[in-house]
């Protein structure tokens, strides 16, 4: 039986008081003889195997697709980029500007004009008359764009909508447009920014209220968007995922602007168009290596663990970036499956010791079916430490082997927990999950993979596990949790950060989840502080690991989405991979 459960908003109080997205946990493996698994507690074995993909091979290489970039086409967007930074210089009026700017990010397409918008919005957070302080809805949309762009815009611009003694005003809830503004902005708060945290609580509140009268102020257009972000705050959401929909939905808009949806089109059918080709090149890799046919046992997962790497950096410019981490996360699922479904502990020391000392003549003691998994990840890893040195100049090799090194070691630890019968405490699951979830191996990867600026102070971040980072990778292992928990806990895998926190607190599942979803707030609330405050990394590579944290929602938030597949996780792959957007004359037209 499915559960469903819903994500905290802070409160002045407490930070898992109230309720927001939804979880489903589902058990996403059928019963077969294969494999064998530790119950702790009843010393017992169970036998599993993953349900095989059904996006295999045969239906990587039938994608098609009349979108690949050819001559004319880049010249058609050419033209209209240039129309459309047009369109951005003739803009006067602050508000024209930033709802432009909204629709364009929006579209998909402000990757085509960043330094149009930033040059707009650093104007805008310098220019005092430009800030509409009587406008809850302008104020909270400059808010928003302008932390979303790195600057620091302070939550006392709010104040205009306060009383003096503190609390919102009752009077803007009638500004459902307003209200639903505010509700967004305040998601992009920082560390011990109350003033935000009261927004979303005051925010949500007031929206309910309106979704339940039947006389509110809310019309047909506004209620299923409000909806939408009371479940899912816009900035949580997986970017890609949202610009399909917007595209859809603002093809009806009235105040659509034909050559805004025109380039958008283009823009997400040509950049799924190489993500189809770049998905057809891993395809083809990874059934030469050997993994499916060697290691049955394990998850084969490779189109999702490429679509939700689309989710972290989908731009056409981030193609390394994409077959990097879709080779490593597909790595990383068969490496949980061997140490959570299939190896024997004297195995896994053995495989553990093996990725420690990054030789080959480790193999020698190792089953069959680890030499193929041990060589193909040596091979891999290899590689793209080769690529970097000839490009760059510089060996990351160390760095990504003692992260797989970290990564390994955690997981071995949580074996040794399972097969002990041992129960961590809370902050030490914490501690090692998120080093087991693989989460800072693959951001490792992806800052090389970018071309960002190699130095000492992001080397030492990396390191140090930087709280950027931490907080990231926890987000990871925390929604993976309250999306399996539930059936891990009926296999025997106790070590989770639900059942530790049972444990050690003496409540039910129910507050356990609660305290995560609120924690999960929490990371969030720290990662956000990165935005627009100093740290060693360019916002580039930020938004990457914001990107890896949305992701990373949306893969657990309706199930195990990298388990079974499932209606969502069919629909993404759809969306993003296999159906273009049409190109026809839109059903409504506005050439202002």
């Amino acid at each position: 039986m499915s559960q469903t459960i819903h994500f905290p908003f802070p409160t002045s109080s407490s930070s898992s008081s109230s309720l927001l997205t939804p979880f489903t946990s589902n058990p996403s493996w059928t019963l077969l003889p294969i494999g064998t698994k530790c119950l702790a507690q009843s010393k017992a074995f169970v036998h599993f195997q993953y349900q095989p993909t059904i996006w295999d091979a045969r239906f990587v290489e039938s994608l098609k697709t009349d979108y690949l970039p050819k001559t004319d086409m880049e010249l058609l967007m050419k033209e209209k980029e240039k129309q459309v930074k047009g369109m951005l210089k003739k803009v006067s009026k602050p508000l024209e500007k930033l709802e432009l700017i909204d629709v364009i990010q929006s579209l998909g397409i402000s990757y085509l004009f960043e330094e149009e918008i930033c040059k707009i919005l650093e104007n805008m957070y310098h220019d005092d008359d430009q800030k509409m302080n009587d406008n809850l809805y302008a104020t909270s949309l400059r808010f928003r764009l302008l932390r979303q762009y790195g600057f620091h815009e302070t939550q006392d611009i709010f104040d205009e909508f306060r009383h003096a003694k503190g609390g919102f005003k009752e009077s803007i809830t009638g500004n459902v447009k307003g209200i639903l503004s505010l509700f967004e902005a305040a998601h992009l708060l920082s560390d011990g920014e109350s003033i935000l945290s009261e927004a979303i609580v005051f925010t949500r509140t007031h929206l309910l209220d309106n979704l339940s009268k039947s006389n509110s102020n809310i019309n047909v257009n506004m209620a299923n968007p409000i909806r939408r972000s009371l479940e899912t705050p816009s900035h949580w959401r997986v970017q890609r995922s949202e610009t399909r929909l917007f595209i859809e939905a603002y093809e009806s808009h009235k105040t659509m602007n034909p050559l805004l949806l025109k380039l958008a089109k283009l823009s997400f059918n040509t950049a799924q168009a190489q993500h189809e080709m770049e998905l057809r090149r891993i395809s083809r890799w990874w059934k030469s290596i050997g993994i499916t046919k060697n290691l049955n046992f394990a998850r084969d997962r490779l189109v999702e663990c490429f679509v939700s790497n689309i989710g972290c950096c989908w731009e056409p410019r981030y193609e390394r970036c994409r077959i990097w981490l879709t080779k490593l996360l597909s790595f990383a699922l068969v490496i949980d499956d061997i140490y959570d479904v299939y190896g024997s502990l004297e195995e896994l020391e053995l495989f553990t010791d093996a990725i420690d000392r990054w030789d080959c003549n480790a193999m020698e003691k190792l089953p069959h079916y680890m030499k193929i998994c041990f060589l193909a990840l040596y091979n891999t890893v290899n590689e793209m430490a080769f690529v970097i040195l000839r490009e760059q100049q510089f060996d990351i090799l160390p760095y990504l082997t003692k992260s797989l090194s970290n990564s390994v070691n955690a997981m071995l630890t949580e074996a040794k927990w399972c097969h002990k019968g041992y129960i961590p405490t809370f902050e030490e699951y914490q501690r090692n999950g998120s080093v087991s979830s693989v989460g800072f191996v693959f951001l490792m990867a992806a800052f090389f993979a970018t071309n960002q600026n190699i130095n000492d102070g992001v080397l030492h971040a990396f390191e140090s596990n930087h709280p950027l980072l931490y907080s990231s990778c926890l987000v990871c292992r925390l929604s993976n949790d309250l999306a399996t928990s539930s059936a891990e806990i009926r296999r025997g895998e106790v070590a989770s950060s639900i059942y530790c926190y049972m444990q050690e607190k003496n409540v039910s599942e129910n507050d356990a989840r609660e305290h995560v979803k609120g924690l999960i707030m929490e990371m969030w609330k720290e990662m956000n502080g990165f935005m627009f405050e100093s740290s060693p990394f360019d916002r580039s590579f930020v938004d990457i690991v914001l990107n890896f944290s949305r992701t990373s929602l949306f893969m657990y938030q309706y199930g195990d989405g990298l388990g079974a597949e499932h209606s969502k996780s069919i629909e993404h792959v759809l969306s993003l991979i296999v159906n273009p957007i049409p190109i026809d004359e839109p059903t409504h037209k506005n050439s202002s």
